[in-house]
């Protein structure tokens, strides 16, 4: 990963949902949230783009390396120096960074997941963890926000996964269990046919409705002394949301369907949810 690569990446990075939420933030956390989404960006790409498996996994280790070297301000990358800054500046634990990697390595060694339990890990891994880094730099008074921040990511990965099971397929990855394939009698192979049917509806149902099951235990979790904190949060909470429902309202045609959601829902969304107050139901304290 070459520095002008890590340069267009943060540039780039204005065409993400992940920006919609992050503008209305302080400067200083803005440039740590961009510093931190470089990183997971240039993690990610590791894997996505071109290449074997060996040279990926080659440059994994390299990048894994590379942090280490960055936590002590050594790192050939200036990226990963500033990104120890930012580490040490909001507290945050080193091992989420390193978790990430981890869960990109997840990706070069399997293609399939036999049972929620392992599809949980790599979903912490890849999206728990970037939420948790961002809780430190939003700031949070009550543990349970923490929480909040993980099973959330765990709603964010689920409803990228129920989105992307065609284009997934292609690429030879199937993220959704094994096991929910049998149980709706669905078949790997026909995911690859694009076959759409009742089982295959019903499949989606239900992961769909798994991931509406974290978005629900990750509102119960934020503290009502961090809703505004959080705003940034929030905002990708109700963007995702909205891909869902698109979803079901197209009963789950993702193979000829590009589910998005327009810049004006985003940007209603965004006022919205930022002079919003936290709901009764929202817990007060851990």
């Amino acid at each position: 990963m070459q520095e002008k690569q890590v340069a267009d990446i943060i540039t780039k990075q204005s065409n993400t949902n992940f920006s919609i939420s992050f503008k209305l933030l302080p400067p200083h956390k803005r440039e740590a949230i961009h510093t931190v989404y470089a990183f997971c960006r240039c993690t990610d790409d590791i894997v996505d783009e071109g290449g074997d498996r060996e040279t990926k996994a080659a440059m994994l280790s390299r990048w894994t390396r590379e942090l280490e070297l960055g936590f002590r301000n050594e790192s050939t990358f200036m990226l990963l120096n500033k990104l120890s800054v930012i580490a040490g500046r909001f507290n945050i634990p080193a091992v989420h960074f390193f978790d990430l990697i981890h869960g990109m390595q997840m990706d070069l060694e399997k293609t399939r997941y036999e049972t929620f339990t392992e599809l949980y890990e790599y979903c912490y891994k890849v999206a728990s963890t970037v939420g948790l880094m961002c809780s430190e730099i939003f700031g949070y008074t009550k543990e349970s926000t923490r929480e909040y921040a993980i099973n959330l990511g765990i709603a964010l990965q689920l409803t990228n996964i129920v989105r992307d099971i065609a284009s997934d397929a292609k690429r030879n990855r199937i993220y959704i269990p094994t096991e929910d394939f049998e149980r709706f009698h669905y078949s790997q192979e026909e995911l690859f046919a694009s076959a759409y049917n009742v089982r295959f509806v019903d499949l989606m149902r239900f992961e769909s409705s798994r991931a509406r099951d974290y978005y629900a235990k990750a509102r119960t979790k934020l503290a009502r002394e961090d809703h505004k904190a959080f705003f940034a949060a929030r905002i990708m909470d109700g963007i995702y949301t909205r891909v869902l429902d698109k979803i079901e309202r197209n009963e789950f045609n993702v193979f000829h369907n590009k589910i998005s959601i327009s810049k004006l829902s985003k940007l209603s969304l965004t006022v919205r949810e930022y002079f919003s107050t936290p709901p009764v139901e929202f817990i007060a304290s851990a």
